[in-house]
């Protein structure tokens, strides 16, 4: 064995080596899982080749250690694309042992590398051993334990034997590259390599990943953010050239209207002077018809030109997008493996089926989906999918089915997790919730279908009887829902008992554009996400109802409360009743409202620009844009939308819609609640009204303490932990202030050890609460104690 002491570390040799190992890890990852099922020679020859690749890369940098692992796992890949022996779980097993030890080297540091194989000598004479064992077996044997012979036998010409023949030349060229010149010297030496035989069959996404990466160029994240916002920019500027064509325009029609009175001028001036005209005015004449024709063939040509910039903008505008969107199966690394992984830890048979797998999707939305993925798989695993045993005895066959699907669905990425195993029963789900202390009996046995499975979202919630390593704490939906709520998607459930469960996220196809719908309140344009509008309507004023001071409309056999958005956002009033009234319908999780606008522009893709992080969260707000005519818009934030009218239907005196009048809100004690999740927020939001008190919401310290300074508040209600700043620090500030420190404060935290308890009360805290003891009548309680009632 080498010892790292003996090894000549070439930096760059090591890191194209790291490259390799990362990229050929993962197509053994995937493709061993696959080749469990299905050992055709066709999809264990990438696999061969993948591991022959580490070998050879390895052999070049003299990790002779390295080389003696990898040759024992390209001799039972070998081995089985020939028939030799199959892939049995035990194979595999050890196969992906092996491949787990490559992976974990492509993430060290090369000092490190180099001290992990020295290490890990040990761990790479058992893996060596157990592979070379497993040649060892009778082919009699094999057969019994193993999975059938594979119906296709590989040609000689696709063998190992024919791939490595032509390696030694590559391995010699790369390394005398390496120490005569610069690293072009290795990409020219790689270039005229005799090329390595091609399959004559190879699975789809095999095929469409080497075809893939055969272009691929690494770009730092930062890089392509900018390259994006430049390309925004120039696709802004190139339409407001448009502006420029009609000012243009205006020119000639100006000089034309020059033109009149000065040649009626000259007429008249002929008349009196018996037809002589004056020379001046002649040339004058002369000049503004040429200076008129000129303007002409220049707006032309400058249209011409227009249009050309703008095809140019929206051609690269285009390309930037396309460079930003990836293969779905990109991030889909590992779920094979865990999937198979878990199953047999579980004692279950599990088939884990993919489809839409190069539907295109944004790289940042697809980092986000990783965790949220995962957390949905292991939830199918363990609590959803039966035992082979009980399947059975459910006439369902003894192998269950997870499937994973991405698809692109009216200009939104639709991603879906379904099984066939178990699924939710409605009435269990009902008594957990009761049990928990969310709602009262009388109350949860009223909620619909959908409004039941929105509590699984709930952080801390889980319908599991026994917490075990894989999932049980009631953790995994929370992240779900604050993934899809964070890039401005949504998500879904639905379950029905003995047939299975499908989650669904509905997600935006880049978070650099956004499909919206464009309004126009007091003559100013606003967006609303056009994936959170429901309907578009325009009503008479005859079909807006009123019950109770409080008008609303009929949809769908459905009365929807409508406000009016000059109202929401403290503007003056519209003057005098209108023909028509145009409504926007949007929703949350629960709700559904009608917001009256003063006009419906129409659809606008616009290049999402963040708000600076210094003004906090800006209620009713989430982003701002730049229109084609280069004039800004703030993008409204719907879900804030929702609440702001939520509260003003129950809290506010509205004004009739169509007819003048300012707002005056009722007088009742005002509370804050900061919590960084959404779920909790709107818990507590909708318990503190339904008591009459009117509620405020922050996403975090920071948000809480710029409402804090800009309004009044006769309560604080605050989480622990939260980002930008924490509730004890937060807090702390308040009682720090002299105007704010009068304001009794309340901590409602999952951490409920006494040491917390004492932190919070030290910081200035009136009362702490704990979320694992939460229900209605002790938030209640607690509220009435330290303010009283509404």
């Amino acid at each position: 064995m080498t010892s790292s002491a003996n090894i000549s570390v070439d930096p760059l040799m090591m890191d194209l080596f790291r490259v390799e190992l990362e990229n050929n890890t993962r197509t053994l990852e995937s493709g061993l899982v696959t080749a469990e099922r299905d050992q055709t020679p066709e999809r264990i020859e990438p696999l061969m080749r993948a591991a022959h690749s580490i070998k050879g890369a390895a052999r070049i940098v003299g990790l002779n250690s390295a080389v003696t692992l990898a040759h024992a796992m390209e001799d039972v890949l070998s081995a089985a694309q020939h028939g030799k022996m199959p892939l049995t779980a035990d194979a595999v097993d050890s196969l992906l042992k092996g491949n787990d030890f490559f992976a974990s080297l492509a993430r060290l540091e090369i000092s490190e590398l180099i001290a992990a194989l020295e290490k890990g000598t040990d761990e790479i004479q058992s893996l060596s051993g157990q592979l070379r064992a497993l040649l060892s077996v009778p082919s009699e044997v094999r057969r019994e334990t193993g999975a059938a012979k594979p119906a296709v036998e590989a040609k000689p010409k696709d063998s190992a034997s024919a791939v490595t023949a032509e390696t030694p030349d590559f391995s010699a060229s790369i390394v005398k590259s390496v120490h005569d010149g610069s690293a072009a010297d290795v990409s020219q030496a790689a270039d005229t390599c005799p090329a390595v035989p091609a399959m004559q069959t190879v699975s789809r996404s095999g095929a469409a990943q080497d075809k893939a990466e055969g272009g691929l160029v690494r770009v730092r994240s930062e890089n392509m953010n900018r390259l994006m916002a430049l390309a925004g920019e120039c696709l802004v500027q190139a339409q407001s050239v448009k502006t420029v064509y009609q000012n243009l325009l205006g020119m000639k029609r100006d000089i034309v209207e020059l033109e009149k009175p000065l040649r009626l001028f000259s007429e008249d001036q002929m008349k009196n002077q018996d037809g002589e005209r004056d020379a001046n005015l002649g040339e004058t004449l002369t000049r503004v018809a040429y200076f008129e024709q000129t303007v002409s063939q220049e707006i032309i040509r400058f249209e011409r030109f227009s249009r050309r910039l703008e095809h140019l903008a929206h051609r690269l505008y285009n390309e930037v997008i396309s460079s930003r969107m990836v293969p779905f199966s990109n991030g889909l690394h590992g779920f094979s493996r865990m999937v198979r992984d878990m199953a047999r830890e579980t004692g279950k048979q599990i088939r884990f089926e993919i489809a839409g797998s190069t539907t295109p999707v944004d790289r940042d939305i697809l980092e986000k989906l990783e965790a949220p993925l995962s957390h949905l798989i292991r939830n199918a695993i363990d609590h959803g999918m039966e035992t082979p045993g009980e399947r059975i005895a459910a006439g369902k066959p003894a192998e269950g089915t997870i499937t994973l699907e991405a698809r692109h669905i009216a200009g939104m990425l639709n991603i879906s997790l379904s099984d066939d195993g178990c699924g939710i029963n409605p009435e269990d789900l009902r008594g957990k919730v009761v049990e928990k202390g969310y709602v009262s009996s009388e109350m949860a046995g009223s909620l619909s279908r959908a409004e039941l499975f929105e509590f699984l979202f709930l952080p801390g919630f889980s319908t599991a009887r026994d917490v075990t390593e894989i999932s049980g704490r009631g953790v995994g939906l929370d992240v779900v829902f604050n993934m899809a709520h964070e890039v401005g998607g949504t998500v879904r459930v639905d379950s029905e008992s003995g047939r299975g469960s499908r989650f669904q996220l509905q997600l935006p196809l880049t978070l650099s554009v956004l499909r919206t719908l464009l309004l126009s309140i007091d003559s100013e344009p606003y967006a609303l996400p056009l994936s959170r509008i429901d309907r578009v309507l325009s009503l008479a004023p005859a079909e807006i109802l009123e019950i109770e001071d409080r008008q609303y409309c009929t949809l769908d056999g459905e009365n929807i409360g409508i406000l009016s958005a000059r109202q929401l956002f403290q503007l003056p009033p519209a003057s005098g009743p209108a023909d028509h009234i145009n409504v926007v319908m949007i929703s949350d999780r629960l709700n559904r409202y009608g917001l009256v606008v003063d006009h419906v522009i129409g659809e606008e893709n616009l290049v999402v620009r963040p708000l600076d992080s210094r003004l906090g969260k800006v209620p009713n707000v989430s982003a701002g844009a730049i229109l084609d005519d280069g004039s800004p818009v703030v993008i409204f934030d719907a879900d804030d939308l929702v609440r702001s009218i939520h509260q003003l239907l129950t809290t506010g005196k509205l004004q009739k819609i169509g007819k003048e009048g300012p707002a005056v809100k009722a007088e009742k004690k005002r509370v804050l609640i900061v919590d960084d999740s959404l779920t909790v927020r709107e818990v507590e939001r909708r318990l503190l009204e339904t008591a009459g008190y009117e509620v405020v919401t922050a996403v975090d310290g920071v948000d809480g303490w710029n409402i804090l300074t800009a309004q009044s508040f006769d309560l604080l209600i605050s989480d622990v932990d939260m980002p930008r700043m924490n509730g004890i620090d937060l807090v702390r500030t308040v009682k720090a202030d002299p105007v704010l420190k009068e304001v009794p404060v309340m901590i409602v935290s999952y951490k409920d050890r006494e040491e917390d308890r004492l932190r919070g009360l030290e910081a200035g805290a009136n009362y702490y609460l704990t979320k694992g003891s939460f229900h209605d009548e002790s938030l209640l309680t607690a509220v009435h104690d330290l303010i009283g009632g509404p």
